[in-house]
């Protein structure tokens, strides 16, 4: 027995040698591609500004500490972080992101008290992260599991909680060789899922820690409809015509909506790109055979005379979706589909590409016939056709968004209920 024991031992100090090894050679080839690529340009330089930023972060601090990897995640982490706001008063929030997508949107959160990156999953870095906000509690959201991270959280025994979380079979901790990374997955105190299929399979591993919350983005988009949302520009430019609205576009989207687009009749469009270089509007501002303007040039226009308008700019497309007859979301022709439940909380419907299995409430959405899943470029017109001549499917289709969004809300209550019991005011 204690032969076993030891052998895995040995494994297991292996496995986090190779790993930590891995890491560092990892992080030092990042720092070489960050001269050649903006996007790693800023991962690499956000993480040197880490410690400067925790500075206002006191031994005696009470912290709590949110994780998400990109600007969906905190989407998801954003209901429970207003909550914890809200009623512990007395704590500091600390966000971090691994993304600049998400840290460069949201780095001026103004419900966090610092907001930074996540360091590099190296041992010496994150054990001194942690060392350094020592929080009472560690939220992480859906994806993150990073090995020395959460091994550096159970040194510490804080107590760590994985929300919104979703488990597919094809994931390593399900394979006969993962064994070290399911290892990894018992550092949680506890599991939030999305689903009855992610309880199951953690169950098949012996984690029963486990509670079927749902996905706090539905409680997130419900309270979407109580905000304001008016935007007097997109009410001159709609100006009672049925509209299109496109968000979070990437050029495989583009290429099918401009060819819709230039052989449209008796319709407006809203296009609001993912990728929002100077250049790349241009070329799509050029390929429309129509009338554009951006956002950035509608000052003293006339935004009636114009069929397309092109959102240069961030943080309107949950409003705009609102003015939208019929939504089309972007990433569906690549493998990172944006999120459909905005445009499905306002009871409008939506139409996707084709990778859209790994999502699950675009698979809800479709079963639910709320959403239009498409393939090319005759798909794609036939559907777009369709909405537009019938009055009654889009609002079959609207009305089967809003049921859905109400019937899955709740996964916030379900998790603060944990929350307070961990958490002392």
């Amino acid at each position: 027995m204690f032969g076993r024991f030891f052998m895995a031992f040995c494994t297991f100090t292996k496995m986090n040698l190779l790993y930590d090894i891995s890491a560092h050679v990892a992080y030092f080839l990042l720092h070489i591609c960050a001269f050649f690529n903006k996007k790693i340009n800023l991962f690499v330089k956000g993480r040197k500004e880490i410690f400067t930023k925790l500075a206002s972060i006191k031994k005696e601090d009470r912290v709590v500490w949110i994780h998400a990897a990109s600007l969906g995640e905190f989407e998801q982490a954003r209901p429970i972080i207003e909550q914890i706001k809200q009623q512990y008063t007395n704590h500091k929030i600390v966000v971090t992101f691994f993304s600049p997508s998400g840290y460069e949107v949201r780095k001026n959160y103004e419900l966090a008290d610092v907001v930074c990156y996540l360091p590099f999953d190296t041992w010496g870095r994150v054990k001194k992260f942690v060392n350094k906000i020592d929080p009472e509690l560690a939220i992480l959201v859906k994806y993150e599991f990073w090995p020395n991270l959460l091994r550096a959280l159970k040194k510490q025994s804080i107590p760590t909680i994985l929300i919104s979380g979703i488990f597919r079979e094809n994931q390593s901790f399900f394979k006969p060789l993962g064994f070290w990374m399911r290892e990894r997955l018992k550092f949680f105190d506890h599991f939030f899922v999305q689903d009855e299929n992610s309880k199951k399979l953690l169950n098949t591993i012996k984690i029963n820690n486990v509670t079927i919350s749902g996905d706090t983005r539905f409680d997130r988009v419900f309270k979407i409809l109580k905000q304001d949302n008016s935007l007097d520009f997109i009410e001159k430019f709609k100006n009672e015509i049925y509209t299109v609205v496109a968000g979070s576009t990437w050029q495989e989207d583009e290429e099918l909506l401009v060819n819709y687009i230039n052989n449209s009749e008796g319709e407006k469009f809203i296009i609001a790109p993912h990728n929002m270089r100077p250049k790349e509007i241009e070329k799509l501002k050029n390929s429309i055979k129509k009338e554009v303007v951006l956002f950035s040039e509608k000052e003293n226009k006339n935004l009636a005379n114009y069929d397309v308008f092109i959102v240069d700019t961030i943080g309107l497309l949950t409003k705009i979706y609102s003015y939208a007859d019929t939504v089309y979301v972007g990433g569906g022709f690549k493998t990172g589909l944006h999120n459909i439940l905005e445009p499905a909380t306002f009871g409008i419907p939506v139409i996707i590409g084709p990778n859209y299995k790994k999502f699950k409430e675009a698979i809800d959405l479709v079963d639910e016939e709320g959403c239009t899943s498409v393939s090319n470029r005759k798909e794609f017109s036939i559907a777009f056709n369709t909405l537009k001549t019938n009055e009654k499917l889009r609002k079959q289709m609207g009305e089967s968004n809003q049921k859905y969004i109400q019937e899955n809300k709740g996964a916030t209550v379900r998790i603060m209920n944990y929350i307070n019991q961990k958490l002392t005011k």
